[in-house]
């Protein structure tokens, strides 16, 4: 599939996310694999997944692009979504047709920059296709301008300066399809058709839905607590 053909397949579609983390009940690349399986039986254009076990789990079982994360801890920065390129090389070399990196205003572990980082992936990988997951509008455009393929609206909400920021956010969509010139890939708080309609309508390329859709434990504690209210 070439970089095009990858665009124009998740060209307003829904990308599910099928992730669990270790401590999580349904952590299993097994798992994972089904739960992709049926998101592309359900229609989805896309899925997003996370570590080289389950991308390598997924692509067995389907055939649609994966945005592929390395979710890594590191002691010197609060970064962890694909930090370092030892992640990076790990997802290319398992055929992710497009990767995704943290891209906010946080310094990386050894102090690097994701100017810094981007500019050692990019001139290593110059052909893959990268995607950017930001909090804000500012380091949606700034991504833009350093060469990521696709920015995302992923950690809106999730860095400390954006937390209690509602979701989805709508306003940061809508914004950065409009002026960053490049494809948006609306992300965060996206719960219901209804929110997945309104996240496309912003002029964003397509929208990624992961908890909604796979993660059967918060799906419940949701419901749950509404009975309670």
């Amino acid at each position: 599939m070439t970089n095009q053909q990858v665009i124009e397949q998740i060209r307003g579609g829904l990308i599910v996310s099928c992730q669990a983390l270790e401590e999580e009940p349904l952590y299993s690349s097994f798992i994972m694999s089904r739960m992709a399986y049926a998101a592309m039986l359900g229609g989805a254009s896309g899925i997003r997944a996370n570590t080289v076990e389950d991308i390598t789990e997924i692509k067995k079982l389907v055939d649609l692009p994966v945005i592929g994360i390395i979710k890594k801890v590191y002691e010197d920065s609060d970064v962890y979504i694909t930090p370092t390129i030892e992640e990076v090389d790990a997802l290319v070399e398992c055929g992710c047709e497009i990767i995704a990196a943290d891209c906010t205003d946080r310094k990386r572990t050894q102090g690097k920059t994701v100017d810094d980082f981007f500019g050692e992936v990019r001139q290593k990988y110059p052909g893959q296709l990268f995607m950017a997951d930001c909090s804000t509008i500012e380091e949606g455009m700034h991504a833009a301008e350093i060469g990521f393929d696709f920015i995302g609206t992923t950690m809106s909400g999730y860095t400390p300066y954006t937390c209690g920021v509602q979701l989805p956010n709508f306003h940061m969509m809508e914004t950065l399809a409009r002026e960053c010139r490049k494809p948006v890939i609306a992300e965060g708080g996206i719960w219901c058709p209804e929110d997945l309609k309104k996240a496309l309508d912003t002029g964003a390329l397509a929208a990624v839905v992961g908890t909604a859709i796979t993660r059967p434990m918060d799906i419940t504690k949701r419901y749950v607590e509404a009975i309670k209210k």
